[in-house]
């Protein structure tokens, strides 16, 4: 009797866990999810902008972008971009559009980007005054 309740016991037991692990797995990002802070500006020029990535398993010099936010300056206009080694310019924005007059933009692209073998991947929060030729940068390595 005393045996019977014990396997009807670790039998609930294993039911429970099954059913509770099962989505929870599947809710499980691959790797950390990794941030990158950029700014470029100051005062009414003050930019903003965040990438969240997460590194591929298996994969050399690759990362899955997660989410962008960009907020630009007052007077300005900001985009985060990528130092895409297949573009003519050699950068590719990250955002469809971008963040202008002190609006923010965010976007989820759930985008992988990659690099060949010693390319090292950067992204860059890149920020003009529309009219003239003044521009703020500021890059950083994933």
């Amino acid at each position: 009797m005393r045996v019977s309740a014990l396997s009807a016991t670790a039998a609930l037991v294993v039911a429970t866990l099954a059913g509770g692990a099962a989505p929870a797995a599947a809710d499980t990002p691959a790797g950390p999810v990794l941030q990158v802070d950029l700014e470029a500006g100051k005062g009414l020029h003050h930019n903003i902008g965040t990438v969240f990535y997460e590194r591929l398993d298996g994969e050399v010099n690759a990362v899955r972008i997660v989410s962008v936010h960009v907020t630009s300056g007052e007077r300005d206009c900001a985009w985060v971009s990528w130092n895409d080694p297949h573009d003519v310019n050699g950068w590719s924005n990250l955002t469809s559009e971008p963040s202008c007059n002190g609006t923010g933009l965010e976007e989820h692209p759930d985008r992988i980007i990659k690099a060949p073998v010693g390319h090292p991947l950067k992204v860059r929060l890149y920020a003009d005054h529309p009219g003239s030729d003044v521009v703020h940068k500021d890059i950083e390595k994933l």
